[in-house]
């Protein structure tokens, strides 16, 4: 529990966060509220769909990557093939961040794609575009793009103000996952404190909860053994946004598949929180060679040693 809070402490104060304990969201300081940050995704969705970046609200200094290369706007790949959005769009807003984040659905001349933009947002305009694709099970490990139709109804739960975490506290109880993935036998070892039923989904594919059949112990998220995970190497957080208006803090981690040089998974790994509990985690993932995993993105959370 102590690295755990050294950890969150460690990142308020990286990422110039006043560990205030309110549980209402300061206002960003580009001056983009809520919907804001969200049509500045809509925006980007339908420059794709356009195949036309040239009205995009963006600053003189915009940095963009997909999948992890560095590249001019004009030239993203994605403006090229995207043909049209499917039904499915998850949202993560970090007011306090000026940032979104928003896993979608879409289609490449019919063909399925999952793809996580994320924006950040200074003065009205964009700063920031992050893109990464996953396009079938041999680059994102799973790809069950059947059951996403829409937001699950866990994450589109919006809790009562009472019911939520301060910032601070949400990201605590996030950071129980590496946590447990680093050095637990189960998420239960480490006091993770998952609701009952809580299911995780990754790339649409249950992992875990009562209807997975992934492991004879996948059933109940809290007990299942770990061991497949640690056989995966060491879990590094790398960034985190929260939602504080919805309860979700997301958890950006990376950690390599087959061993050092190997390739490495960069997550999205969104965990419901509210009543002190994760009611629901749900990860977009994509396999990366080790010098892309995070497309030259500076590491906003300093790791305990």
């Amino acid at each position: 529990m102590k690295t755990v809070a050294a950890l969150c402490l460690i990142l308020l104060s990286s990422s110039g966060f006043a560990a205030t304990g309110s549980k209402s969201p300061t206002p960003a300081p580009s001056g983009c509220d809520r919907e804001c940050l969200r049509g500045m995704v809509t925006q980007v969705l339908y420059a794709l769909i356009d195949h036309d970046t040239s009205k995009l609200p963006v600053t003189s200094n915009l940095r963009v990557t997909e999948d992890g290369i560095e590249k001019p706007l004009a030239k993203v790949g994605l403006v090229r093939t995207v043909t049209r959005l499917r039904g499915y769009r998850q949202d993560i807003i970090d007011e306090r961040a000026g940032q979104s984040i928003a896993g979608v659905l879409l289609e490449e001349a019919g063909a399925p794609v999952i793809l996580v933009v994320r924006v950040k947002v200074e003065s009205d305009r964009i700063s920031e575009l992050e893109l990464v694709a996953t396009r079938s099970r041999a680059e994102g490990l799973s790809f069950t793009i059947d059951t996403l139709n829409a937001p699950s109804e866990e994450m589109s739960f919006v809790p009562q103000p009472s019911q939520l975490a301060t910032r601070e506290q949400a990201i605590e109880i996030a950071l129980h996952y590496p946590k447990g993935l680093n050095s637990a036998e189960t998420f239960a070892s480490v006091g993770a404190p998952f609701a009952p039923g809580a299911r995780r989904v990754e790339n649409g594919a249950v992992m875990a909860g009562p209807d997975c059949v992934f492991s004879p112990t996948c059933k109940d998220i809290a007990t299942q053994s770990l061991q497949i995970f640690r056989r995966l190497g060491h879990v590094t957080v790398r960034s985190i946004y929260v939602d504080e208006r919805m309860g979700i803090v997301v958890l950006r981690l990376s950690w390599n598949v087959r061993g050092p040089g190997s390739d490495k998974l960069t997550t999205f790994e969104l965990f419901k929180i509210y009543d002190g509990q994760i009611h629901k985690v749900e990860a977009f993932i994509r396999l990366l060679p080790p010098e892309l995993e995070l497309g030259g993105w500076p590491v906003t959370v300093s790791q305990p040693g």
